[in-house]
């Protein structure tokens, strides 16, 4: 899905609810990803200008999960660990978006380089 607009973030929400549902995620957990989701899809708007969003239904064989991955051709990060402390922003918010998605899944990778964008994978497992 493309992330470009703000309307493209309320679209990213629902998909990600409606899928999160549709998995058997409880209603505290479908509430944790798609607040996750939220948070990074306005990141990819806010300071990459766009990119998209792959939403995938996940599997261990015992029980199924959510996968998203969110990438953009933005500026990148120079310093991950700076960018995943409580309170550190960039854009005049809170500087809780990266650090406070990374607490509401159960796997978060973030991988990004100056001038190389950002590609975030998060995995909320059901249980």
């Amino acid at each position: 899905m493309p992330i470009a607009t703000n309307g493209d973030v309320v679209l990213v929400r629902q998909k990600v609810r409606s899928v999160a549902a549709e998995i058997g995620l409880s209603l505290v957990d479908q509430t944790k990803i798609v607040t996750a989701a939220s948070e990074l899809a306005r990141n990819v708007l806010v300071h990459a200008g766009g990119g998209r969003v792959e939403v995938e239904k996940v599997s261990t064989g015992l029980r199924p999960g959510l996968r998203l991955v969110f990438s953009d051709e933005g500026p990148g990060i120079s310093d991950i660990a700076q960018a995943m402390t409580d309170g550190f922003t960039t854009g005049g918010g809170l500087g809780l978006g990266l650090s406070g998605s990374r607490r509401l899944v159960d796997e978060f990778d973030l991988v990004s380089a100056p001038g190389e964008g950002t590609r975030i994978t998060v995995t909320k497992w059901s249980r």
